[in-house]
Formats: C-alpha cells, structure tokens, sequence
C-alpha cells in the first residue's frame, strides 16, 4: 500500500499518541507498504485552523497517490473544512487515527463549544477510524453522530525487552524502605499531576518517593505552579523531577518503582498504565476515558474519582501499609500485561483494516 500520514511536528514528538503513530509507521514499512509523512508545524488552535485555505497543502494532497491517507485526529482544526470541500478531487479514503477527543479534555465551556463543533465537523469528513479504545469509539462516534468503518485498536505495552519477573516483583513489594511511586506523563494540567501531590501532603506518617517523568516545557505556566505547589507543601525532599529521559532511563524507573500513579482527567487509552503494568506495578488512575479497560479497581490497581484526592491518598497508604496487597496486585498488574496484545498483533489488525477500507473505496 502507499499511504499518507499526516500530522503536527514531528514523528519523534514525545507523547503516547505519536508513540502509536510512530509504531504504526514502523510496522507498516516493515510489512513493505509505503509510508509518506505529512507534516504540518506547531501553532495555535486558532493558526491551524487557516490551514484550511492553505493552496499548498490542498494541491499536494490533490497531488498524491495514495491508497489511503491517514490523519492524526489532532490535526483536525487543520482539516475540518478542507477535507470537506477537497473531498471530490481527492483520489483515495481518509481515515482518523483518533487518540482522545480535545473537546472532552475540560477546557473552558466556551473553548469546549467551538472545539466540539470543529471536532464534529472534521469526524462526518472520514470513511473510517482507527480508534484505540472501545471509550475512544463511542465518544468519537457520539460526536461524529454517525457510525463508520472502524477498527479498535489498543496500543502495545511492549517497548521495554528487559521486565521484571513475578519473583522479583514479589521481593521488591516486601523490601523494607520507602514507597515508591512514579508519575509519567507531559507536565499539563489533564496529567493530574498537581492531584496526585495534594494527595501525597495527605499521607501522614508514610515515607514516600515520587518520582516524576516527563517533558517540563510544553505548559511551562503550570510547570512554575507544580514547583511552587511542591514548595508550599514541603515536598521538595521528596519528590524528583527528572523531566525527558531516554528509554532505557524510563525502565530503570518503572522497575524501581512501586506504584504508577498518573490520575488523568482524561485518557483515550494511557499507554503508560500497560507499560507500567508490565514491570509488575500497580496504576492509580482516574476512572474515565480508556483507563477503565485497562486497570481493574482493587485488582491491578485502583479506580479513582476524577480530581479526588483523598482518594487517591487512601490507595497509596494501602499500598504502603499492606505490602501483601501490594505484592498481589503487582502480580495481577504483570499477568494484565502479559495478555495484551503486542504492538505487532495491534498494528497488523491496523493494517489489514486500511486494506479493506483501501480495496473497498477504489472498487466504488
């Protein structure tokens, strides 16, 4: 197949969804497909939306000969209403790799009014969806207010080689000392970050690590307000923030970690929970979005309410306080793991699935 990607910066961009997108790319090369990147650069919401009337973008996609093209549904403001009125001239299907929907991310209501009618209008524009969760589907499907071609597809965990194995989650659960407790995720407000520190001021009487991982730079407003938050609450001994790092650094901090605690108002699926899963950790998570098919409350983690701290609080001292409980859940946590489908199996059903939607639109 000759297919078209097209998104925002770059491929290499540190986030769960251009971790999928990248897979994908690399396992459709792989299997002999030809891929083309499409990039657009980085601008505000407003800027992308006069990509709609960029004559260079349109006649290079006029131009292309694609089997399919694929879109990174973050790029939707960009394409909203180009894909529409482009639609006859263009020569092959466009299918969304939808991740999460921006409009169920809790901005303001006034943001959320035009960000639900712009992401609605670009949803009617596709003839299918990649979706990475059955949560993901429904909500895109709602939005789009029509069912289309789709395929659920839910990342891989199974970047890391090197995991621990279920005697050394055992022995690391029952050794003296801290509890350890690690947040991965980009430095924004959806992340929770500032929740899950609210909830560690609660834990009296517990020794606790945090561990922090993730890039410090894209909201460097709310990054200033985490540190203050940490210097107001006295944490500043106790919590580390290591910002970007290498793979290889990232699993040497899941295999000393305890616990993954990363409470999202809103994942489409939270590749980090899987990842974290798979060196035997327990996921505190928020219970919405795609978080709720991956971790199962009070069994490889734990389920909280969106934003409840005391809650979240109360999962950690568990955690701490009954080392049995922590050893049996980082057990469930590995075996959950351990049955997922590879980043392989997940992309191969991709692939079959943009065959079928390429095959089926050139034979109309």
């Amino acid at each position: 197949m000759r297919v078209g990607l097209l998104i925002y910066g770059s491929l290499d961009t540190i986030s769960g969804g251009y971790l999928y997108d990248r897979k994908l790319v690399e396992h459709l090369r792989a299997n002999g497909d030809t891929v083309e990147i499409i990039s657009r650069p980085w601008r505000n919401y407003a800027y992308h939306l006069t990509d709609n009337l960029s004559s260079a973008l349109i006649e290079r996609l006029v131009r292309s000969r694609f089997d399919v093209l694929l879109q990174d549904e973050l790029n939707h403001p960009s394409l909203f209403w180009l894909n529409q009125r482009q639609r006859s001239r263009l020569r092959y299907p466009l299918v969304g790799i939808v991740h999460h929907l921006r409009c169920e991310e809790g901005h303001s209501r006034w943001q959320n009014v035009i960000y639900r009618r712009v992401e609605a209008r670009y949803l009617r524009t596709l003839d299918g969806m990649i979706c990475n969760s059955a949560a993901t589907l429904a909500s895109a499907s709602r939005l789009a207010g029509r069912s289309m071609p789709h395929v659920v597809a839910p990342p891989g965990g199974d970047r890391f080689q090197a995991t621990p194995g279920e005697s050394a989650v055992i022995a690391r659960a029952h050794a003296s000392g801290s509890l350890r407790v690690l947040f991965v995720g980009n430095l924004i407000p959806r992340k929770g970050l500032h929740i899950l520190l609210a909830a560690l001021s609660r834990l009296m009487g517990v020794d606790w690590r945090l561990t922090v991982v993730g890039n410090p730079a894209i909201d460097p407003g709310y990054t200033r307000s985490l540190r203050k938050q940490i210097e107001r609450l006295r944490l500043a001994e106790r919590v580390k923030l290591v910002g970007l790092t290498s793979d290889e650094a990232l699993r040497r901090h899941f295999a000393a970690s305890h616990v993954l605690a990363v409470p999202s108002s809103i994942e489409g699926f939270g590749i980090v929970y899987l990842e974290g899963m798979g060196f035997g950790l327990p996921v505190i998570a928020a219970a919405s979005g795609g978080a709720i098919e991956i971790v199962h409350d009070g069994e490889n983690g734990f389920l909280i309410p969106p934003g409840d701290t005391q809650t979240l609080a109360d999962c950690l001292h568990r955690l701490d306080t009954d080392r049995t409980l922590l050893a049996d859940m980082s057990l469930v946590a590995l075996r959950s793991f351990a049955a997922h489908p590879t980043w392989a199996q997940t992309h191969e059903s991709n692939r079959r699935f943009l065959g079928q939607i390429s095959e089926g639109w050139h034979a109309v």
